[in-house]
């Protein structure tokens, strides 16, 4: 799987590789670390993530994280993962979430890599994509609605922290849709 990628001429996916842990760190910033992280990361933490990122990998494990890569020369620009076992998910559901680092927001890759995960989980199994998003959230939840996901409810997590639940069907799905 180490050189699988999906591409739509705009934006490719990868797997996570320790390569990126520079530029990662480079481009994690405050937004980064309060919607998705949910704190700064350290080389050490990052090196320890990527790797376990490259054994789910292997093992064709619960958790598929991707760099999605922009540009002639696939710079990192964020991440994009998907979770196949997160609690509170049906049987069949996958978890997709993803951040840009400040350099290449407002861009479109966000909908771009969304739309090409959608393929991805269905080819591996989900049959229904979920976007969790902090109500407060805006520019995730424009990314959710680009992508042709719709509200689905509002739940509290075990911490109390409240996220809309966006859904896509993705019985159908081909890579690359």
């Amino acid at each position: 799987m180490r050189d699988m990628e999906l591409s739509d001429g705009v934006v490719t996916l990868s797997p996570l590789r320790l390569d990126d842990v520079d530029a990662h760190l480079a481009g994690e910033d405050e937004q980064l670390v309060r919607w998705l992280s949910g704190g700064p990361g350290t080389r050490a933490g990052v090196e320890k993530y990527i790797a376990h990122c490259t054994e789910q990998w292997a093992a064709d494990g619960p958790l598929r994280a991707f760099g999605i890569r922009a540009g002639d020369r696939k710079v990192l620009a964020g991440t994009i993962d998907l979770r196949f076992d997160t609690a509170a998910l049906a049987p069949g559901q996958v978890n997709i979430a993803y951040g840009l680092y400040p350099a290449w927001r407002g861009k479109g890759l966000a909908t771009h890599a969304v739309a090409l995960v959608r393929g991805y989980a269905a080819v591996a199994g989900a049959t229904q994509g979920v976007i969790k998003v902090d109500p407060e959230n805006g520019a995730s939840v424009a990314v959710a609605r680009r992508a042709g996901f719709t509200y689905l409810k509002q739940v509290a997590e075990a911490d109390g922290t409240l996220f809309n639940w966006y859904v896509h069907d993705l019985r159908g799905a081909q890579p690359q849709d």
